[in-house]
């Protein structure tokens, strides 16, 4: 049996399956969780720690209960070390340091795909250009970072 394909998932995807304020991301993002049983799903420590500090307790738990299942990376030093470098080369502001983070887990554990709705600051050319390029001098392979509408 052929490997399912490994996507790492920032709390923007979770958030946008919940979200009226943008009706056609929430609905692309709908559709995306239709499938999502033909990838295998990562999250994080940092998602499961944003998830729960979201303020609205019924959304809080609806994120919960749509998380359940999905495999969880832990914070390690290698992490925390190429997520430092991401901010350091320009890639991420260091006031959103959690976004290098996601990146970092979704490269040091050969994750496929990141998914992403966060336009400012991860899924965006210029984000994806220096990340690769500090993944290429630390000698770990390119992540492709896009939104769950382009995973086709």
């Amino acid at each position: 049996m052929a490997r399912k394909i490994k996507i790492y998932l920032d709390t923007s995807v979770i958030s946008a399956k919940f979200d009226d304020r943008n009706p056609d991301r929430k609905e692309l993002t709908e559709n995306f969780f239709v499938i999502i049983d033909q990838y295998d799903p990562y999250i994080s420590r940092i998602t499961i720690a944003e998830i729960e500090n979201t303020p609205d307790e019924a959304l809080k738990s609806k994120m919960q209960d749509c998380v359940k299942g999905f495999n969880v990376l832990e914070i390690s030093e290698a992490t925390e070390n190429l997520a430092r470098q991401y901010v350091k080369g320009g890639a991420i502001p260091k006031k959103y340091q959690e976004d290098a983070y996601h990146i970092a887990f979704a490269v040091i554990n050969e994750v496929d795909y990141l998914l992403s709705w966060n336009f400012k600051h991860v899924v965006k050319q210029k984000t994806r250009a220096i990340a690769n390029m500090v993944n290429t001098i630390n000698r770990y392979r390119n992540i492709d970072i896009i939104t769950p509408a382009e995973l086709e």
